[in-house]
């Protein structure tokens, strides 16, 4: 029997706070499990000391990614999906002040920012993307720990603990899926589609009162998201004074339309303009201040990333708004569970990873999964499916990660709205196409992608050591 990954569309969405998932979100929930296996252990009482050391990417472009603020706050106890934001500045100031961490909320021990976490440029061998917690015990011992956060929020152990875990729940799942000709498989075979195989494969894990108050919670985050980001004025922190967008557009795009919460914000939406121009802007809006709330340390979904955050709900919101006003909570469900989907079959063959693929690991990875959800909704077949979903990859190749700063901001940003609009048209071109004569099938797509990714230099892999993040001069920002 094949062994195929178990990967949940709850694992490829995920609540959680940015500007990244594998540099932000990751190492937070790293350090929330050594904490937990600081306890299993029965040692936690007798730490005394924590030291951090960051490799490779988390390294390179740690500081522009939080990574060392997010290692802390999970230090600290604090959980991504339900921590208040607000808070996050004046904790992280008082453990300057004071060079004390109270660990896991419970226990008070020395701790000094600038000396107990470590940027080592070294990459260790099994990803980028490592993090090594050290802890000084009371009886002279040392316990250490390594994690690597492998994209999209998953953090690993190089030993692979997980894989039984991941077995057990694949035994369960009536339709497993490694390549997208099994999807396609099942499909064919059941005569339903994508969303209709997905959601057999979820029940067999949650009750269907589970799955919707999830989904229903992950676009809400999307939603407010959306929302705060059109709202929200001003530059955003990191020092490359970046200002934000979405703001203005979204009051030039709304005019004298009357609204005054998030609630009423979607039927006001709808009785703008809708001429091709506007409907741009507005997707471009949507994509634009999901990613600014992202950059500002702000609560976003990761889909599959917190770097490429914005493009599934720009498109959901495109069709809520735009393409449908009669839209229900039930093609919100379809479209997630098929872009979640979409995006496993990316993970499995390929990386989300932007520090083992490039940007395309990211935005392309987003832009098929858009591209997907959207196709179903406008009633395309499994077949077209999919191949909107080759169609958005196939046109984000070789995208490279090269961020100014180490920022998720430029060249950043923008992408997100570029992957929308790619995949609205990869949708489009699907729907008018004979997909069961697909020239290029999805699993092609992502075999080439992967390939691509492996020939990549290491520069253009969220290093910040190669492209715009070395042909752009900081002090000209």
């Amino acid at each position: 029997m094949r062994k195929i990954e178990c990967i949940s569309v709850f694992d490829m969405l995920k609540i959680g706070v940015g500007p990244s998932s594998s540099h932000t979100l990751g190492p937070w929930r790293a350090a929330q499990r050594w904490i937990t296996e600081l306890k299993n252990k029965n040692i936690f009482n007798e730490v005394d000391a924590v030291h951090i050391d960051l490799y490779g990417s988390l390294s390179l472009t740690g500081k522009g990614h939080a990574t060392d603020i997010a290692t802390i706050l999970g230090l600290l106890g604090y959980d991504p999906v339900t921590m208040d934001i607000t808070e996050i500045a004046p904790e992280i100031s008082k453990i300057r002040n004071s060079h004390q961490l109270n660990l896991n909320g419970e226990k008070q021990i020395a701790f000094n920012i600038a000396e107990d976490i470590k940027f080592n440029r070294k990459f260790l061998e099994f990803h980028p993307n490592g993090i090594t917690f050290r802890a000084q015990l009371s009886s002279g011992k040392k316990y250490s720990s390594s994690f690597y956060s492998i994209g999209g929020g998953f953090v690993v152990k190089k030993e692979r603990k997980n894989a039984s875990k991941k077995m057990k729940n694949f035994q369960l799942f009536p339709f497993p899926v490694e390549k997208a000709t099994d999807l396609l498989k099942y499909c064919q075979a059941e005569n339903k589609p994508v969303s209709e195989i997905v959601l057999e494969n979820e029940r067999s894990l949650r009750s269907d009162a589970e799955i919707d108050q999830n989904l229903k919670a992950i676009w809400q985050v999307m939603l407010e998201s959306m929302y705060i980001g059109c709202h929200t004025e001003g530059t955003l922190p990191g020092g490359l004074n970046v200002k934000r967008r979405a703001f203005e557009m979204h009051q030039r795009l709304m005019g004298e339309t009357p609204y005054t919460n998030v609630e009423d914000w979607i039927p006001a939406i709808r009785q703008t303009e809708v001429k091709f121009r506007q409907i741009l802007k507005w997707v471009t809006c949507f994509a634009l201040s999901v990613n600014e709330v992202n950059a500002s340390l702000g609560r976003v979904v990761t889909a599959p990333t917190n770097g490429s955050a914005g493009t599934v709900p720009a498109v959901l919101m495109y069709y809520l708004t735009i393409e449908n006003h009669n839209a229900s909570f039930e093609d919100i469900k379809k479209f997630m569970l098929v872009a979640g989907e979409i995006g496993s079959l990316f993970k499995k063959g390929a990386t989300i990873s932007a520090a083992m693929g490039g940007c395309q690991a990211e935005i392309g990875v987003s832009s098929a999964m858009a591209a997907g959800g959207l196709t179903e909704l406008m009633g395309g077949t499994p077949e077209q499916v999919l191949m909107a979903s080759e169609i958005a990859m196939e046109h984000h190749l070789g995208l490279t990660c090269d961020p100014i700063g180490g920022l998720v901001q430029v060249p950043c940003i923008e992408r997100n709205a570029m992957g929308a609009i790619k995949a609205i048209n990869a949708a489009e071109i699907a729907m008018e196409s004979d997909a069961s004569r697909a020239k290029v099938p999805l699993d092609k797509v992502i075999e080439t992608m992967w390939e691509t990714a492996k020939d990549m230099n290491t520069k253009y892999k969220e290093t910040s050591e190669g492209g715009l993040a070395v042909q752009v001069n900081l002090s000209d920002c």
